[in-house]
């Protein structure tokens, strides 16, 4: 394995991924991949060698493992791991394209101030689109696997003994596993490991839709505000002084009062006249 590589396409979906998956990405990577390639392969690397029966018949041993053990849970567990990592690889190839988009854009000598995507990496239009669905497939690659192990090893748990009496044994024989405890802690490990990442990826796409609508409800409600501002009638009809309108039918201008003084005896009332 090219560690070089890997820690590229680690640090490449760490960066474009939000808190949720990145505790994802953490949990795979320690807790499922170095799982896998420290201990378990050892601990299924002598797992049809060791499958004893007791009998001597040519090909009873062989046709009883492939009766109890149809796939290996390494293998199993293999494939897993590859289909549940290879969503985010195309959401690392998505970025990479528009990325490459927007630099083919550039190099055109069109418009620099015109931008294909303003932040390739960010999580909007159709790369929100693949990341959504590579959340979804993530949990139901998850979700099919651990019902193939219960289907093929009830209850997950591995037995000590198993009584074989396919053809071409002679009658009914017991087979012994080897360390099945050992083998049934692991399995153990692994499906509550997987369940852990299917309800972060559930978790993680429940946020992403939240977010969405929650900014498309913001964004509604600050376009209805404008426009009602924007429609709103303007009143033109005069205001008194003390805050009083007018309509314009009985509006008349307000008449300015001329004080009696000496010097205008004809203003004075009749009263005040000499007799």
């Amino acid at each position: 394995m090219n560690w070089g590589v890997f820690e590229g396409l680690l640090s490449g979906v760490n960066k474009y991924s939000t808190a949720f998956g990145r505790i994802w990405l953490s949990l795979v990577f320690i807790f499922r991949l170095l799982v896998y390639v420290v201990a378990a392969e050892r601990v299924w690397s002598d797992d049809h060698k060791d499958f004893d029966c007791n009998t001597r018949q040519p090909g009873c041993t062989n046709v009883c493992y492939d009766h109890y053990f149809p796939v290996s849970h390494i293998r199993l567990w293999a494939l897993q791991l590859i289909l549940v990592t290879c969503p985010s690889l195309l959401v690392i190839m998505h970025v990479a394209y528009r990325e490459a988009k927007e630099q083919r854009h550039r190099a055109a000598g069109r418009d620099n101030r015109r931008h294909v995507y303003l932040n390739p990496g960010k999580k909007r239009g159709g790369l929100w689109w693949t990341y959504l669905l590579s959340l979804f497939f993530k949990a139901g690659v998850d979700v099919v696997f651990l019902y193939i192990f219960y289907r093929f090893y009830r209850n997950y748990t591995l037995p000590r003994l198993v009584k074989c009496e396919l053809p071409p044994c002679p009658n009914v024989v017991d087979c012994f596993i080897s360390r099945p405890t050992e083998k049934t802690i692991f399995t153990l490990f692994m499906v509550v490991t997987t369940c852990v990442c299917v309800v972060l990826s559930l978790v993680e796409a429940a946020y992403l839709i939240g977010k969405r609508c929650r900014e498309c409800l913001l964004s509604s409600g600050s376009v209805s505000r404008q426009h009602s501002q924007d429609c709103a009638p303007t009143n033109t009809q005069p205001v008194g002084t003390q805050g009083q309108v007018f309509h314009e039918a009985d509006y008349k201008p307000p008449t300015a009062s001329i004080p009696l003084t000496a010097s205008n005896p004809s203003t004075a009332p009749e009263e005040e006249a000499l007799p």
